[in-house]
């Protein structure tokens, strides 16, 4: 095949890196064969300029570096860098997983501490042993693993999630396939395009997210991929893409303890931070909600068990209590730093206050309040479930749409957010307008 089809191209724009080799080449196949024979350093991507025919081989990508507007240059950036899945045993998986199964932090291949590695970068250069990435430069049949940063721990594995073709694992978060059709038979608009839907979802703002052509992708934590139509009519739809047969590797791993945001965590704490039980995700009651283990299969939703299936700060649950909707759960770090659950111990649980009131309309409110007035959790903004929309942080740059705390974007009575619940798409948030003269 052409030596191009390992690469995915950008047009219009420039990526800011320090480690780079300029070169004199005629056409964008030149500058790919200079950058498959650069020995100065590692190189992800190149950047071509039609005008005066430079070529850069560039050692970061997108996802390392910023990327801007433009206008002669292509950005061609090698797939296998910007895949963060694996093929067979991941031999050659090069994404930016650094840390184990378990939660750990991976050590440095170049380091010598804790452990002194039998792998390097010295012995090992066209293994990918980068900073301290989950590699298998050995072949091993268990995939991807690293030296570890506890010194109890040699090595351990990483849960890196298997690349399928035109099948999807999971919810089809890393769905690279080319299907380009929706359930219902419509085309789909190219990702590029804004007619005839106008959209936030580009190369730009993704790019890790692999958005070519009019191809179905998940970049937003769908049930399933999906894509805008080229229907006047009918904004998106869901692609019908079979599932895969053969189970992910690692899927029912996970760590016991939190390292992140706690994404990853499958521990059994079933206690909000407050002392309250959680409800379990196969029921309904007392709050109805869309995390449902059938349709989100690989986000650990057990039994009532804190998770974070949505990218919050931390692991929730919805509780039994049915005057509390959902709260967070107190889960001990991966470091060692031990959370004391509230309710088990006689010491109060201190919420910090932030601002809990607004002024005017509630267009300059910047606090932390995600609830709204009827208790139910607020979406956050760069999410399209349950709710597709609009509001997105690059359409209103100066909104501060943070997470998923209330804002006022659009000049509306006073600050709201989308809701997390799929039969309410919007309402006003919890909060007081500020009075001067109240004391606190």
């Amino acid at each position: 095949g052409d030596i191009l089809d390992d690469y995915l191209r950008t047009d219009g724009v420039w990526i800011l890196t320090r480690n780079k080799q300029f070169y004199k080449t005629n056409n964008e196949k030149e500058c790919a064969e200079k950058c498959e024979a650069e020995r100065n350093f590692n190189c992800r991507a190149f950047l071509f300029t039609r005008k005066i025919l430079q070529c850069l081989t560039l050692a970061e990508n997108a996802k390392m570096t910023v990327m801007f507007n433009s206008t002669d240059a292509v950005l061609y950036q090698k797939k296998i860098y910007l895949l963060q899945c694996k093929r067979g045993i991941g031999k050659d998986y090069r994404g930016m997983e650094a840390k184990t199964w378990r939660g750990i932090p991976c050590q440095k291949w170049a380091e010598k501490t804790p452990h002194n590695p039998n792998y390097t970068p010295e012995k090992h250069p066209n293994a990918g042993l980068d900073e301290n990435y989950c590699r298998n430069p050995d072949g091993d049949e268990s995939g991807p693993w690293c030296y570890t940063t506890d010194p109890d721990t040699r090595f351990d594995y990483c849960n890196i999630p298997e690349c399928e073709g035109q099948c999807i694992q999971c919810n089809g978060e890393d769905y690279h396939g080319e299907v380009s059709r929706t359930a219902s038979g419509l085309e789909c608009q190219r990702w590029d395009a804004q007619e005839p839907h106008m959209h936030g979802f580009t190369q730009k703002h993704f790019p890790e997210k692999d958005l070519k052509m009019n191809y179905c992708r998940n970049p937003d934590g769908e049930v399933r991929p999906w894509c805008f139509t080229t229907s006047p009519t009918k904004r998106w739809e869901y692609c019908n893409i079979p599932r895969c047969t053969t189970h992910q590797a690692g899927s029912a791993r996970g760590s016991q303890c939190l390292s992140g945001k706690g994404e990853g965590y499958r521990g059994r704490i079933a206690i909000t931070e407050s002392g309250n039980a959680c409800q379990h995700w196969n029921t309904q009651f007392p709050h109805r909600h869309g995390w449902r283990p059938d349709r989100y299969p690989c986000k650990g939703l057990e039994e009532n068990y804190c998770r974070n299936p949505d990218g919050e700060k931390r692991p929730w649950c919805y509780t039994i209590n049915s005057s509390v909707r959902w709260e967070y759960c107190a889960i001990p770090h991966c470091d060692g730093t031990e959370l004391e659950i509230a309710g088990m111990s006689n010491v109060p649980v201190q919420v910090p206050l932030s601002e809990e009131c607004y002024r005017g309309k509630g267009q300059s409110y910047r606090g932390t309040t995600s609830i709204t007035v009827s208790g139910k959790k607020c979406q956050a903004w760069n999410s399209m479930f349950p709710h597709r929309h609009e509001k997105t942080p690059d359409r209103f740059p100066n909104a501060d749409l943070r997470e998923n705390y209330c804002r006022n974007p659009d000049g509306d009575n006073s600050p709201w957010c989308f809701t997390t619940d799929p039969s309410m798409t919007w309402e006003y948030c919890n909060l007081k307008r500020c009075d001067d003269h109240t004391q606190e």
